[in-house]
């Protein structure tokens, strides 16, 4: 894979010219998928934080263009809210890639690799913990996004509030670990984020989850109950938005194993 220092160093070394590196950091930039579109290959590069395919909206004709184009150029990537149906026609039509999947048939998060792939170099630690177990769905996209970051997860799943007990665990063993950020998955009242942002002095990212009974149960009073928090220390992202908490943990993970 070829990256912007790959070019610079090239350009200094005189084996490219000017105009011939301003062509290949383009084509590094942005790659085409057939008349549908760009996929930003070159993202992770940029911003820490790589491409990922939210594949949901998307038919598998589309998948498997992208699918293609972002193997070929990183050797690996991330698709969210999959469903079984949809994976096994990417099985199929590339059968010498490895596919990785986690979640329920209907919401899987999915790792396609070329053989050429590698993990990446570990840097950093996060926590990650579900109130119940209908949140580890989400939980799986925040798993996914920090190992392809190359940050190291810790996870408790099932420790919500009804049973406040089974916190003391976890809390102890994050503590212990040093964690660098801590991503905090919750539905119903979403009260599980504001207890252990009150125990912990690392940064704790809420997470509203979409289940509970009647008013609203799809995410929408976990995320007001988040959003009045009276624990300091707490950030909170979009209703199941796993993916872009994970993102943020892991991006001050990364920062923090810079300055160690």
């Amino acid at each position: 894979m070829t990256s912007t220092r790959d070019v610079l160093e090239k350009l200094a070394a005189g084996k490219l010219t000017t105009a011939e590196a301003e062509r290949e950091l383009r084509v590094l930039a942005l790659t085409k998928v057939g008349d549908m579109g760009m996929v930003d290959a070159n993202r992770e590069e940029r911003s820490g934080v790589p491409e990922v395919v939210f594949a949901e909206n998307k038919s598998l004709e589309a998948l498997s263009k992208i699918v293609v184009a972002l193997v070929e150029r990183n050797d690996v990537v991330l698709l969210t809210r999959m469903n079984k149906n949809k994976l096994d026609g990417l099985h199929r039509a590339h059968p010498n890639l490895t596919f990785e999947s986690k979640g329920s048939e209907d919401h899987l998060t999915v790792f396609a690799y070329s053989k050429s792939w590698s993990e990446p170099k570990m840097e950093g630690k996060i926590a990650i913990l579900t109130a119940g177990t209908s949140d580890v769905v989400y939980a799986r996209e925040t798993e996914a996004i920090a190992r392809l970051m190359g940050v190291e997860t810790l996870t408790f799943y099932d420790v919500g509030v009804a049973g406040i007990h089974r916190l003391i665990e976890p809390i102890q063993k994050i503590v212990d670990e040093d964690v660098d950020a801590v991503v905090v998955l919750a539905g119903m009242e979403g009260a599980l984020p504001t207890v252990v942002a009150a125990l912990i002095d690392a940064p704790v990212i809420g997470v509203p989850i979409p289940t509970g009974y009647g008013h609203g149960g799809k995410g929408e009073t976990a995320l007001a109950s988040m959003l009045q928090s009276c624990s300091p220390g707490l950030a909170v992202v979009n209703i199941g938005n796993g993916l872009g908490a994970g993102s943020v943990a892991a991006l001050i993970a990364k920062r923090r194993a810079k300055k160690r």
